[in-house]
């Protein structure tokens, strides 16, 4: 009898494929392990997946720190799906490895799926060998694509009972699901990973490209309002309630503060290098925000807009009147709107 280690991120196919495993007669134990990181999203409601499909242990480790592997940009600067799934992929099965050699486990399921962001069959063999998990990892939904492993061979699992499932036979993998009495509906790939979502790439490539990455930087990266005036100025606007208050929690000392004051207004986040600005750099940045704040603030037929403004650092609160943007195509021509 053997005990497996498996990857479990929520989705279909990570349900699926530990379902799949569990029904095996060769095995005896599988435990779940979860990755969290700042690309990650909804612990909790993994977890909770995670208790109602399955009884067996939950253990989730934190990759936080290995973000820059995570994102695997290359060294032109610049980001890529595949190459970033990739490393992130290699990254998981490793310390999927190292865990299981700590508990004795035989080997790993995954619910990888040939072809998924363009991982072929290649690429998925080559991530267990550079992972140093050659023949370790089963992928029970691909399997028959794949040359035998370890678990097929020892007869721990029965490659009979495996599929050959490719990333555009959707529908296969649903039916599938409603064999096993999974529920289909839920868990996106793009709820459980901000890396999938176009527009986070294209800000996380432009952030990547600054001395300083940091995880403050990389939250920032997720609000709708983000805008960019190279080099290093970024101002984000929390819009809503919701955003708002998010955003009150990623403030630094040297950040500016800036805010309309009419009911339901924005505040603006504005982060620079303040110590390479001259008096007149800075108040030109202060004034791009105040316009920027003040177009979303929607003032109506106002000509003009008062904005209230402060470092982080300082008591003294300033004020500015200001003419809106018109247009983000007038906007388009001071700073950069990173697309969400």
């Amino acid at each position: 009898m053997a005990k497996a280690v498996s990857l479990f991120s929520g989705s279909l196919a990570s349900i699926c494929a530990t379902k799949l495993v569990m029904n095996q007669p060769g095995v005896d134990e599988v435990k779940l392990l979860h990755f969290r990181s700042p690309f990650f999203r909804d612990y909790d409601r993994t977890k909770e997946l995670s208790k109602g499909h399955f009884k067996c242990s939950f253990r989730s480790q934190s990759v936080k720190k290995d973000f820059a592997e995570l994102t695997n940009i290359t060294q032109s600067g610049e980001y890529d799906m595949k190459d970033s799934c990739m490393g992130c992929r290699k990254l998981m099965l490793r310390k999927a490895v190292r865990y299981a050699r700590k508990i004795n486990a035989d080997f790993i399921v995954t619910g990888e799926i040939v072809g998924i962001r363009g991982l072929e069959t290649e690429d998925v063999l080559q991530l267990s060998e550079d992972a140093g998990a050659i023949d370790l990892v089963l992928r029970p939904l691909s399997a028959k694509l794949l040359p035998p492993t370890l678990a097929e061979r020892e007869g721990w699992v029965k490659r009979s009972d495996l599929y050959g499932i490719r990333a555009c036979e959707k529908d296969k993998l649903r039916r599938l699901a409603n064999k096993l009495g999974i529920d289909c509906h839920g868990f996106s790939a793009e709820e459980r990973c901000k890396l999938l979502i176009p527009y986070f790439g294209q800000r996380l490539e432009d952030l990547l490209n600054e001395e300083h990455l940091t995880l403050n930087g990389l939250e920032l990266l997720e609000f709708p309002l983000y805008y960019k005036k190279a080099p290093d100025v970024k101002i984000v606007l929390g819009s809503n309630e919701e955003e708002k208050r998010k955003l009150q929690n990623f403030f630094l000392p040297s950040d500016l503060r800036l805010y309309v004051p009419m009911n339901d207004g924005p505040i603006a986040l504005v982060r620079a290098n303040w110590t390479d600005k001259s008096p007149h750099e800075v108040l030109q940045i202060i004034e791009l925000a105040a316009k920027i704040t003040a177009m979303h603030a929607r003032p109506g037929e106002c000509q003009r807009v008062q904005a209230s403004y402060r470092f982080e650092d300082s008591q003294e609160t300033h004020r500015i009147n200001i003419a809106p943007f018109s247009s983000e195509k007038e906007l388009q021509q001071h700073c950069m709107k990173l697309e969400f």
